[in-house]
């Protein structure tokens, strides 16, 4: 196989993104940002056009030497969208926006935003996020009779993922159960533990809350709940737990007492339900008292003595539309009131999120990471693609990073790194079941973690534990079957984590794109004080030539002959030690 050289890398293109090294931002609001971009080819012209006020301006850029240029913008807006004009020279005539270089005139959306709000707090960026499906990660034995409704299962047991038994099958794991385990988290190197629901519901996922005011009794009640976040502090982790603001159960205490100002009613007098599900009457974000009640709700979890470190939004999309009703927009900055100076608030969004980004400190990143890693990295398993009316299809690198790209236009940059990046949830396909390997699972996660973004795994990634669909995924942690579990996959996440959560360019530095092809995608992660050469491969290739002179291995083979390794599925990162 002959070299791919250097000379037709992307690292020869135009590059800005909205980090550290690209961006001042302005002190306070009002105040002039300060925006920097690097144009390796020559061109007469560099310009900064942005929306202020809802119209568009522009000034010239100054250049500062070696391709770099600096503009300068006022902020009079929350949020204001930028873009670079490139004109003359071998560029001609061009637009730089969040998607890359465009040789013709382009609506606002896929611009560069930059945003007033400071971000979601500091520590979520030095995090990697355990997502705990409670009645599945372990068992303290808890002395509690079953309710009614529970259908009861050996913990070796296999969940029927679909059947009317599905929502009730219960394993019996509860919040002991996880304090007893933390060793095992810690030992990963996960600092955040993310609990779906655990208020008192009619099912063991919990979506259906009978009540928002205590802890389930299942899993402990009160008490339960605040030994572990008490004992999680103690060890430097922080607990965020699930809040659903679309909808409660029927059986919720607000719902059994006709309280019909804080539920959504049709024009028949009936009440909406989510996906119209009954069971899931959908809450009314018209109502002024609804959002004092979720406000109190949101800023109690967050105070002693439970002391939870934030949420994650169930259905965030979906709060407050149904049908012409739609207020969405109002739900982030009315929970945003609640929180604590250093809470967070994470939405789940399936979809586009960037029409809804604002308040939200980030989103699960389903669409801008977990899709395109899938559909590049998914082995022979044939699942329908989100619903669609096709399998899941099989794409190169080249589309693979024209959708994250895509998903990062038009955003803010503190949302990008505060966003979820996330294999798999206990809403999908358990991402080695995707990849069919550990060597294509190990490639993933490592995108995974050094992709702008939060990372987020499920419970059981790190062992190998497999599932089909959602409700399929939702398996028992097997402690007591260690010869189950994949050891070598678990030292490389501990390998990957440890990389993460130790580099500052991985937690806030930008991105840019050296090399794509079908089978390999390569990348910087730069900060003022730190760059790294990331490698991502999906099957041999031809080997690649970029122009570093210095790479020293943090992860993965070495260099030969200033060579990439050629070889895949694999990962690899340097860092770049070039002057």
């Amino acid at each position: 196989m002959s070299a791919v050289e250097s000379d037709v890398t992307l690292l020869d293109e135009p590059h800005h993104d909205g980090s550290d090294l690209y961006v001042e931002r302005p002190d306070a609001p009002g105040g002039e940002a300060v925006v920097r971009v690097h144009v390796p080819e020559h061109v007469d012209t560099v310009a900064v056009r942005w929306v202020e006020d809802g119209e568009a301006r522009a000034a010239p850029a100054e250049p500062d030497g070696d391709g770099w240029w600096t503009g300068r913008f006022p902020t009079r807006n929350p949020w204001t969208p930028y873009r670079w004009l490139l004109s003359g020279g071998e560029v001609g005539y061009a637009w730089l926006n969040g998607r890359g270089l465009v040789a013709h005139d382009v609506p606002d959306s896929d611009d560069f935003v930059l945003a007033a709000d400071p971000g979601g707090p500091a520590w979520h960026l030095e995090s990697v996020v355990y997502e705990i499906f409670p009645d599945r990660f372990a068992s303290s034995g808890l002395d509690v009779d079953p309710p009614a409704w529970a259908v009861r299962r050996d913990w070796d047991d296999l969940p029927e993922g679909r059947s009317p038994k599905t929502p009730y099958e219960w394993f019996g794991g509860d919040l002991r159960g996880i304090e007893a385990h933390l060793d095992h988290i810690e030992r990963l190197g996960a600092n955040v533990i993310y609990l779906t629901p655990v208020f008192p519901a009619g099912s063991t996922h919990r979506y259906d809350s009978t009540t928002f005011d205590r802890v389930d009794p299942l899993l402990g009640g009160d008490a339960a709940l605040q030994s572990l976040v008490a004992a999680a502090h103690a060890r430097g982790m922080r607990v965020i737990s699930d809040l659903t603001t679309n909808h409660t159960g029927d059986k919720h205490e607000w719902f059994v007492a006709g309280e019909r100002d804080l539920y959504l009613f049709d024009e028949s007098g009936d009440y909406e339900a989510w996906w119209g599900i009954k069971t899931l009457p959908k809450l009314n974000w018209l109502s002024p008292e609804l959002r004092t009640r979720m406000q109190a709700v949101a800023r109690e979890w967050l105070q002693p003595p439970f002391s939870l470190d934030g949420w994650r939004v169930d259905v965030a999309n979906m709060t407050g539309r149904t049908g012409a009703t739609d207020v969405n927009g109002d739900v982030a900055p009315t929970l945003r009131a609640a929180l604590n100076d250093d809470s967070l608030l994470v939405a789940e969004h399936f979809q586009d999120y960037r029409p809804d980004f604002r308040g939200w400190h980030g989103a699960m990143n389903y669409a801008g990471f977990s899709r395109p890693i899938w559909t590049w990295l998914r082995g022979h398993l044939e699942i329908p693609y989100f619903g669609l009316p096709v399998t899941m299809p099989r794409l190169d690198g080249d589309a693979t990073v024209a959708t994250m790209r895509a998903f990062r236009a038009g955003l803010p940059w503190q949302f990008v790194l505060h966003s979820w990046t996330i294999l798999d949830s206990h809403d999908t396909p358990r991402f080695r079941t995707i990849a069919g390997s550990r060597e294509r699972q190990l490639v993933g996660v490592g995108l995974q973690m050094t992709t702008p973004g939060v990372p987020m795994l499920f419970a059981g990634d790190e062992l190998g534990l497999e599932g089909e669909w959602g409700e399929d995924a939702r398996r028992t942690m097997p402690w007591d079957r260690p010869g189950t579990w994949d050891t070598a996959l678990l030292e490389e996440y501990r390998r990957l984590i440890a990389l993460r959560r130790s580099s500052e360019a991985l937690a806030r530095g930008g991105i840019r794109y050296a090399y794509v092809d079908d089978d390999a995608i390569a990348y910087l992660r730069e900060t003022p004080g730190e760059r790294l050469l990331c490698l991502a491969v999906r099957a041999p290739h031809d080997p690649i030539r970029l122009p570093f002179t210095s790479l020293e291995t943090l992860y993965g083979d070495d260099p030969e002959d200033g060579l990439l390794p050629a070889d895949g599925p694999s990962f690899h990162i340097w860092r770049i030690n070039d002057g």
